[in-house]
C-alpha cells in the first residue's frame, strides 16, 4: 500500500497550494491538517491560541495527526506540526515527508503580502521585524524540517519534478520492504 505524503515547511512555503495541485494531478485525496483541526475545535486556530495556549493546541494537533486514517493522500501540515511531540518521527514512520524549503527572504516576500488575519502570529510585524522573526523561527524549526525524506528547495515548484521525487522514494521504500 502506498503511504500518505506529508508536506512540511514554514508558513507561506506553499504546502496547501502545492498540496491541492499535487492531489489533483496524482488523483489523491487532499487533507489540510489545520483546516481539519479548525473543524474539530470549532474556531480558528488564532482564537484557540488566545483562549487556551499553544501547548494545548500542539497536543490537539498531535492527537489529530495520529488519528488520521493512513491512506494514500496528500496531507498539508501546519508549519509547527513536525516540531512538537516527536511528530516528525511519527510522520516519517507512517508516510513520506516532503519539505518545501524556502529561504527566509523568499518567505518574507510571500508573507509580507499575506492576510495577517489568517496568520495572527505575524500581526504587527513588517519589514525588517518580520524578516528577523522568520529567520529566528525558521532557525528553530529547520532541524525538524531537515529530517524529511525529501527536501525540495526549488522556487519554481514544478509538480512533475515533485511527483518524480515522491515516486523514487516510494520505490525505494517498496524495494527495502
Amino acid at each position: 500500500m502506498a503511504k500518505p505524503i506529508f508536506l512540511i515547511g514554514y508558513m507561506g512555503s506553499g504546502k496547501t497550494t502545492i498540496g491541492r495541485k499535487l492531489a489533483n494531478k496524482m488523483n489523491l485525496p487532499f487533507i489540510d491538517l489545520d483546516e481539519e483541526i479548525v473543524k474539530q475545535i470549532g474556531m480558528p486556530i488564532a482564537e484557540y491560541f488566545a483562549a487556551n495556549s499553544e501547548a494545548d493546541f500542539r497536543t490537539i494537533e498531535r492527537d489529530f495527526l495520529r488519528q488520521l486514517e493512513l491512506q494514500e493522500a496528500i496531507i498539508s501540515t501546519g508549519g509547527g506540526t513536525p516540531c512538537f511531540h516527536d511528530n516528525i518521527q511519527w510522520i516519517n514512520d507512517n508516510g513520506i515527508s516532503l519539505y518545501l524549503k524556502m529561504t527566509p527572504k523568499s518567505l518574507w516576500d510571500r508573507l509580507s503580502k499575506s492576510d495577517v488575519k489568517k496568520r495572527p502570529i505575524l500581526e504587527g510585524l513588517t519589514g525588517k521585524h518580520l524578516l528577523t522573526f522568520i529567520e529566528a523561527k525558521l532557525g528553530d524549526r529547520e532541524p525538524f524540517y531537515q529530517q524529511a525524506h525529501i527536501i525540495f528547495d526549488k522556487l519554481d515548484r514544478n509538480l512533475d519534478e515533485i511527483i518524480n521525487l515522491i515516486n523514487i522514494h516510494q520505490k525505494a521504500i517498496n524495494t527495502s520492504a
